[in-house]
């Protein structure tokens, strides 16, 4: 594609996003599937564009996507429903990322013929869910906001385990050794470290808000300074993903974490995002997102056809896996309701970290390697797929929503139970009598 095409695609291509919100908003048909299939058909079909064309600049764009979609993301959230959250959270992580990545390990030596602590590497990799996909997805379902948040919680939690546990195993692979407990070390204090560093970044950021809107042309600075405690988390060895969520939270919430002390310290009331920033961030969400899904439909690869056929089958054992995860994670006294825990059985998105870290074992110079590269982004394009597919078939009454929901309805009441619950309101009857 010459330059002025590709500028007059670009224009189109924003015109087409917005018309593409419009359908989900209608239809129900994905905004995020129908970006893939142009980037499917622009790179690895008609070969116009490549990921090579925008070099280093791809990983640092979908870095980018990234960071500020976790921000805007992490401001839409208040501490009460964060509270509720994430135990629900923490649960239906570890377990799905554990599950997850002992299933995939299974078929990567059955199928792929991959040693046991490459396989292992696979399921590392692919043991987590995207927030690039979750984010704007759940922004537009009709769940609960405690629903919503433990899916996005889980897809930037899930992350850290992913990059962190593909890390360790790659190292396995490798050196032929493994220190679980220095792997265990790295996630806590990735975890803890990154979500300090965001706490600390949003009462500094708080503190000097209010001057720096007296700055002309200010307004970006805010995304700006995201970048900078990213990017200082990344360096000290946390998560700068987590960083970003912490500071996009810890802003939606900074009149909670003021206390009397930091305002005697301060002198200064907090300051909060004010409705023009937020919508600002909002539209850059909607900006980035649109670039990013075409970038990794273009980043796709159909070269090989028997990779291609392993991705498949993956994503099919894990969109069935992903029913018992949720059962066994969310439980009765969690208080969510069967048409929210469908939604999260049909959403197993893979994406940004699965992609960087699938070429890191051929880059090292992994046997298998290039394999490991082809059946993830394969499971990336069919997981973005299905999940896509299955949003707007949970939302309608049908036979498959029908399945997903009965799976996770409440069991009745045994006799025992029955009569205990008539014991306790007559005793109760008897007592407001006297």
């Amino acid at each position: 594609m010459n330059q002025n095409l590709a500028i007059v695609f670009i224009g189109l291509l924003i015109f087409a996003a917005h018309l593409f919100t419009e359908i989900f908003s209608r239809k129900r048909i994905p905004d995020v599937l129908l970006l893939m299939i142009i980037g499917l058909v622009i790179g690895p079909v008609l070969h116009w564009v490549s990921p090579e064309m925008m070099g280093a600049m791809g990983s640092v764009f979908t870095t980018i996507t990234l960071v500020i979609l976790l921000f805007e993301s992490g401001t839409q959230l208040n501490f009460e429903t964060l509270m509720k959250s994430i135990k629900g959270t923490m649960k239906l992580t570890t377990v799905n990322f554990f599950l997850t990545m002992v299933v995939v390990a299974v078929l990567g030596m059955l199928l792929a013929r991959l040693d046991i602590w490459t396989s292992l590497m696979l399921g590392a990799i692919l043991g987590g869910t995207s927030s690039a996909v979750i984010i704007p997805m759940v922004s537009q379902l009709k769940i609960g906001s405690k629903s919503q948040t433990i899916l996005i919680l889980e897809s930037a939690f899930s992350d850290v385990l992913c990059i962190v546990f593909a890390l360790a195993l790659l190292q396995v692979v490798e050196s032929g050794s493994m220190n679980l407990g220095l792997v265990l070390g790295k996630v806590l204090y990735s975890f803890i470290i990154a979500a300090f560093i965001g706490i600390v970044s949003a009462i500094l950021w708080s503190y000097v808000l209010d001057k720096v809107r007296h700055v002309k042309n200010s307004i970006l600075t805010t995304p700006a300074f995201v970048f900078i405690v990213y990017g200082i988390s990344e360096w000290l060895g946390a998560s700068g993903a987590i960083a970003a969520l912490s500071f996009g939270i810890a802003m939606a919430n900074i009149d909670r974490i003021y206390t009397k002390i930091l305002i005697k310290m301060l002198h200064t009331e907090p300051t909060k995002l004010n409705e023009t920033e937020k919508q600002l961030f909002s539209e850059v969400v909607f900006l980035l997102k649109t670039f990013f899904f075409v970038y990794i439909g273009i980043s796709i690869q159909l070269d090989h056809l028997w990779p291609i056929l392993i991705g498949l089958i993956i994503t099919i054992v894990l969109f069935a896996l992903r029913i018992p995860i949720v059962k066994i994670s969310i439980w009765k006294k969690d208080d969510i309701e069967p048409f929210d825990k469908a939604f999260m059985a049909g959403m197993v998105p893979k994406g940004l970290a699965a992609a960087v870290l699938a070429t890191m074992p051929a880059q090292a110079g992994v046997p298998g390697g290039e394999i490991i590269q082809s059946i993830v982004f394969a499971v990336i394009l069919f997981s973005i797929v299905f999940t896509s597919i299955m949003v707007p078939i949970l939302e309608r009454e049908n036979a498959i929503s029908r399945f997903y929901q009965k799976r996770f309805e409440r069991r009745k009441e045994t006799l025992g139970e029955r009569i205990e619950e008539k014991v306790e309101n007559k005793l109760e009857n008897i007592i407001d009598n006297e």
